[in-house]
């Protein structure tokens, strides 16, 4: 990996496209470089990931609202959507729309966490869409989501968006368009523009992650990714995008991140040097913020040793930045504390989350965010008992680039009003890679068969997990197989459907 100089140039410099940190995307994005063995196992995994969660929430209402759009876009050949099955083909942008909010739904999949934030399976919809759409390979699939992962890994280990409040889909629309870009064949041209012109329309404000938060959450990087597919058919087309994007005097470094006087380092693989990213993220075993997942693992420890919540006075969360500021009592939002918000919020809220592990000692992607679990009057006595601290030891942890020592856990210490104390620490995850049951396919595999049961039939599953781990083998055109059609009859189908001026019944 070489750090490559990101800045702001005056127009009167023309910077050469070489130096372009877009330009140098699109050349990773052309490069011929092998995927590695182990890259392609976690990518399979991380598709059964993906189809897991979509799976789990094809039914709650953000999901069937995309997937009603989506339906008013058909194309025969075109791409397929979660629960509809192989017979049902829409416009790529539009499976990525859909399957992107199916997937991102109840924030149960994989994360990156470094300067800014990500989840980075966020890129397998679209480019995946791309791919039945356009009858690529199994192979084909393997090396565009490798490159997804890596530029989107690349550029959250370097460029801060929270900083600024920006959402941190907008490293995504870029991942995209590359990965899109590697999958087609594309020539560093046509990517170069591409990626400018997704990262272009994919800079919002992080307000959609903030105080009451809407269903726009599972929307906003679905949206990212369908506008991605849309710029490099634009792209391929012959269009060109703003230039240079990043460094520009207007561009988005100088307008909306840290100035004119910016100065970026960020990674990127050498030609020739296989991209491996993807090895550096991480899945969740629970269904929440991924700071909260070391967090709930310790909470479940904990929580054996209490015996009268009502005795409990206080209980301090020490934890990074990130997580007292985003998630925690350091983002000010009263919200966080609210018995009516909204499965959103509760589950950016470790107040919320914290209480409940303990006194249930399990987490479960339905039941803990019920409307009567987070009312129930013992757990808001306790929840409103929890505060969290900034701690610079577990800051410094945070944005370490060892991987020994980057955690994202903290300290809880539960203070009764006898004026005992207990107190214990989880720097990550049990299912992180360094965890005490790090994850591996039958994890995954698990997952999947947790999240599905009861949805699809045991039949479907079967198929479904034997099709994607002969992934390398799958020829052109046969992409398809990797949807998962839900029985007759149980798909819910939007009962508005009068109201979207899109989506009209024949």
């Amino acid at each position: 990996m070489k750090r490559r100089e990101v800045k702001v140039h005056p127009e009167s410099d023309r910077l050469p496209r070489a130096r372009q940190l877009a330009w140098r995307m699109a050349e990773i994005a052309a490069d011929p470089v092998a995927v590695e063995d182990a890259v392609a196992d976690m990518i399979v995994n991380r598709i059964i990931d993906n189809a897991a969660v979509a799976i789990a929430s094809v039914n709650r209402h953000p999901a069937v609202t995309a997937r009603a759009q989506a339906l008013a876009h058909a194309r025969p050949g075109g791409a397929t959507l979660f629960g509809c099955g192989p017979d049902i083909r829409v416009h790529a942008e539009w499976a990525a729309w859909a399957n992107g909010t199916a997937v991102r739904e109840l924030d149960f999949h994989d994360t990156f966490l470094a300067a800014d934030y990500s989840h980075p399976g966020d890129n397998i919809p679209p480019i995946l869409a791309v791919a039945q759409q356009c009858g690529r390979s199994g192979r084909d699939l393997i090396r565009g989501i490798a490159t997804g992962y890596e530029i989107q890994i690349d550029l959250v280990r370097a460029i801060c968006l929270h900083a600024h409040k920006i959402d941190h889909v907008a490293h995504l629309g870029p991942s995209v368009a590359a990965g899109i870009g590697t999958l087609l064949h594309l020539e560093p041209e046509v990517t170069y523009q591409a990626i400018q012109q997704a990262l272009h329309v994919t800079t919002a404000t992080r307000q959609s992650r903030k105080g009451e938060i809407s269903s726009w959450k599972a929307f906003a990087p679905a949206h990212a990714g369908k506008l991605a597919v849309e710029a490099v058919d634009r792209a391929m087309l012959g269009e060109g995008a703003p230039s240079p994007i990043y460094e520009g005097e207007d561009g988005v470094i100088a307008r909306m991140l840290d100035g004119p006087e910016a100065r970026y380092l960020v990674p990127l693989p050498e030609p020739g040097e296989p991209k491996r990213a993807i090895l550096d993220s991480f899945t969740k075993e629970h269904s929440a913020e991924y700071q909260s997942q070391a967090l709930i693992d310790l909470a479940f420890r904990l929580g054996r040793r209490v015996g009268d919540w009502d005795q409990v006075d206080d209980i301090a969360i020490h934890t990074s930045h990130h997580t007292h500021y985003v998630i925690g009592t350091g983002a000010n939002d009263p919200q966080k504390f609210d018995p009516e918000a909204s499965r959103e919020t509760l589950d950016h809220s470790i107040m919320y989350i914290v209480a409940v592990a303990l006194q249930d000692g399990s987490w479960h992607h339905v039941r803990s965010y019920l409307p009567e679990r987070a009312r129930r009057a013992d757990t808001v006595r306790l929840w409103r008992r929890i505060h969290t601290v900034e701690d610079p030891d577990w800051t410094a942890r945070y944005h370490s680039d060892d991987p020994a020592i980057k955690a994202f856990g903290g300290r809880i210490t539960i203070r009764f009003k006898d004026g005992r104390t207990i107190t214990d620490e989880l720097a990550v995850a049990n299912a992180h890679p360094l965890g005490a049951t790090p994850w591996t396919r039958p994890d995954y595999i698990r997952k999947f068969q947790t999240l599905t049961e009861g949805v699809i039939d045991p039949a479907e599953a079967r198929r479904f997990l034997a099709t994607v781990q002969r992934l390398p083998d799958l020829r052109a055109g046969e992409l398809t197989a990797l949807e998962l059609a839900v029985p007759q009859g149980t798909l819910s189908r939007n009962e508005r459907r009068g109201i979207f001026f899109c989506h009209q019944e024949k």
